[in-house]
This record gives C-alpha cells, structure tokens and sequence, in this order.
C-alpha cells in the first residue's frame, strides 16, 4: 500500500513536470540543487545504488529505495527508469512522510 502511494505521487510529479529520471540527469541536477529526494528501484544495480547513496550523502539529499523498475518506470509512463529525482518539495516532503509510515495529505 505505501508503495502504490509513493507511485500515485510519482505519476503526479511527472504529469506537473516536477521529476527528472535517468542516471546522467538525475547527477546533473542533484549537482544544480534542484532536486529535493532521489528514488532508487529495488532491483537496480548495486553499482547504481552506491554511486547515487555517495552522491545523495555528498548533497544531503535523501535516497530512498522503492519498488521495481518496471512500476517507478509505469509509474511516470517511461520505460527502464531505476532512478527518480523529485524537484518539488511538497511532493518530495508527502514521499519522504510516507515511506516513514506516515500518510500523505488527502
């Protein structure tokens, strides 16, 4: 249940514009202070996992491991997306609530 609501704010987020996906354009705008929380899916590569925690600690942005690429990649109607960084800080502060066990807004 929680990570259906994590996704449901994701399609949100990339309907409004507010993502960018991918591991050179997440980098390039973690880099540029522009995104809020970093989505890393469960079955990507361990090689990916660690260059973006060490990225994410290096800027103080959290990173959260959800779900698989396949549904982060449904979620905001692209293919083969493992890694989502959220621009938004509404959106980003519902996702961060919600994966600690809180409930979202509505």
């Amino acid at each position: 249940m929680v990570n259906n609501k994590i996704l449901g704010l994701l399609g949100l987020s990339a309907k409004a514009g507010k993502i960018c996906f991918g591991s050179d354009s997440v980098e390039n705008e973690i880099r540029k202070k522009k995104v809020n929380i970093v989505i890393v899916a469960i079955d990507s590569s361990e090689r990916t996992r660690n260059k973006f925690e060490k990225i994410c600690n290096e800027n103080n942005i959290r990173m959260i491991i959800s779900d698989t690429i396949d549904n982060i990649s449904k979620a905001i109607g692209k293919s083969n997306k493992a890694i989502i960084g959220i621009k938004d800080k509404n959106i980003a502060n519902q996702i961060e609530k919600i994966y600690d066990g809180g409930d979202s807004i509505g």
